[in-house]
């Protein structure tokens, strides 16, 4: 009887040093947010609720836009990857690049993604970052209508025209993947795929 009053006693002190720690951990987390402006938190907590119309039109409208590392990233995967694409399928391409990096075989980060095998010729995911070439941006107006496609992807605009595509490429060639691939769509000249769900086996 007296060991289970010990074993009694000990637990309930240990949850009242937990409840003391979740308290302070509270206390800490409302003083850390009552330092940020409102307007600041009110950003950080709306949804983007991004809609996006597929023309060249809408898109000059919109205004320029620039952002931060990952932004930078899907816009040069953009402009070397499809400008002379349409709107339509520059964002096509900006999806499947979105759905690599929430998807577990790919890097988590839109240039990890981007960059996957780069420094080795003709063995990275996108061939610009290794085929030798210089990656310079040397058109002013492309690289701006794609940096407007990257930011609206950033934001949160829906990913609705590739069905889940990982892959893609030009009608110019035909990888072997691609035979084993579901091909999703088509847009423009280049045909998106989906991978072939992996079944793990117990």
């Amino acid at each position: 009887m007296r060991n289970l009053a010990i074993a009694l006693m000990i637990m309930l002190g240990t949850a009242a040093a937990a409840e003391q720690d979740i308290n302070r951990l509270y206390a800490h987390e409302n003083r850390v947010l009552s330092s940020i402006p409102e307007d600041m938190v009110a950003r950080y907590m709306e949804r983007p609720g991004v809609d996006v119309t597929y023309s060249r039109d809408w898109l000059a409208a919109q205004s320029a836009q620039t952002g931060g590392k990952q932004w930078r990233c899907l816009a040069e995967a953009l402009y070397h990857e499809a400008r002379g694409e349409s709107v339509k399928g520059q964002f096509a391409v900006a999806e499947v690049i979105l759905n690599r990096v929430d998807s577990a075989r790919f890097p988590d980060s839109i240039c990890g993604v981007v960059h996957q095998g780069t420094g080795r010729k003709y063995q990275c995911q996108f061939t610009y970052t290794c085929d030798g070439y210089s990656d310079r941006i040397n058109e002013k107006r492309a690289f701006e209508r794609a940096g407007k496609v990257a930011y609206l992807m950033v934001k949160g605009a829906k990913r609705q025209l590739t069905d889940g595509a990982t892959h893609y490429h030009t009608k110019a060639v035909r990888p072997k993947w691609s035979r084993t691939f579901a091909r999703t769509t088509t847009i423009g000249v280049h045909h998106f795929y989906r991978m072939p769900t992996r079944i793990s086996s117990n």
